[in-house]
C-alpha cells in the first residue's frame, strides 16, 4: 500500500476510529487502577503505566501474525480480564487483606501493563486487520493511542475522584470486554455463533447470556469480597 494513497488514507481513518473507540476502555482501567494512589503518584502512575502498556502493545502488534495463529488467546484474554475487573471491584473499599496491592506505585503499574496487555488483543488485531500489512500506519495507529489513553484517563481519574460510583461502573465496562473477548473466541464459535456469520435467536440469546452473568458476576463478587472485608475490619 502506498503511503499517502487513497487506500493508505482511509486506512488510516480505520484505525483512528478503532482507536478512539477501544481507548475509552483504557482510560478507565487506567484510572481505576491508580485511584488509590497518593497524589504525587497519581499522574505518574498514569505516564508509566501508559508508556508500559503501548511497549507491550507494540511487542504484540509486531507479533500479531503470530498471535492470530494461537487457539484460545481471545478465550485466555478474557477470563484474566474478568479476574482484573473483579481486583478494581473488590478493592474498592481500601487494602484487602492480601497486602496494599493497588495502594503502590509498582501494584498499579503491574495491574495497568497485565490488563491493558489482556485488553490490548482486540485492539491490536482490529489494527492489524485495519492496516493490511502497512508497519507504518500500525505505528501510527500505536502513536496515537497513547495521547488519547494517557488524557482520558486523567479525566477520569477527576471524575472517580469526585464519584465513587465511577468505579463500578468502570469494572462494569472491563468485564462486559472481557464477555466480548469470550464470545469472539474461535474455538467457542461452534457453541454460541459467529457474529460475522450471522446468529440464530438462541446463539444471540446465549450471548446476551455470557454478557450478564459476566457483568452480574463480577459485581455481585467484587460487592461480596467488600462486605467480608468490612465485616473482618469491625
Amino acid at each position: 500500500m502506498d503511503m499517502f494513497s487513497p487506500p493508505w488514507w482511509s486506512a488510516l481513518l480505520s484505525i483512528l476510529l478503532i482507536d478512539l473507540v477501544l481507548a475509552g476502555d483504557n482510560a478507565i482501567l487506567i484510572a481505576l487502577a491508580a485511584r488509590n494512589l497518593p497524589a504525587e503518584l497519581k499522574k505518574k502512575a498514569i505516564m508509566w503505566g501508559t508508556v508500559g502498556a503501548i511497549v507491550v502493545r507494540s511487542a504484540m502488534t509486531v507479533g500479531v501474525v503470530w498471535l492470530l495463529q494461537i487457539p484460545g488467546l481471545m478465550l485466555v484474554g478474557g477470563i484474566g480480564l474478568l479476574w482484573i475487573a473483579y481486583q478494581l471491584m473488590a478493592d474498592q473499599g481500601g487494602k484487602d487483606e492480601h497486602g496494599d496491592g493497588a495502594t503502590t506505585f509498582w501494584g498499579a503499574m503491574k495491574t495497568i501493563i497485565v490488563a491493558d496487555a489482556l485488553m490490548g488483543i482486540d485492539n491490536v488485531l482490529g489494527v492489524a486487520g485495519a492496516a493490511h500489512g502497512a508497519f507504518d500506519l500500525v505505528i501510527i495507529g500505536l502513536l496515537v493511542s497513547v495521547p488519547i489513553v494517557v488524557l482520558g484517563s486523567s479525566v477520569v481519574l477527576k471524575l472517580v475522584e469526585r464519584f465513587p460510583v465511577i468505579i463500578t461502573l468502570g469494572a462494569a465496562v472491563l468485564a462486559f470486554t472481557a464477555a466480548h473477548m469470550l464470545v469472539t473466541e474461535p474455538l467457542l464459535m461452534s457453541y454460541v455463533g459467529d457474529n460475522k456469520a450471522g446468529l440464530t435467536q438462541t446463539q444471540q440469546m446465549m450471548h446476551w447470556c455470557i454478557y450478564g452473568v459476566c457483568v452480574a458476576g463480577v459485581l455481585l463478587a467484587g460487592r461480596w469480597r467488600q462486605a467480608r472485608a468490612a465485616a473482618a475490619q469491625d
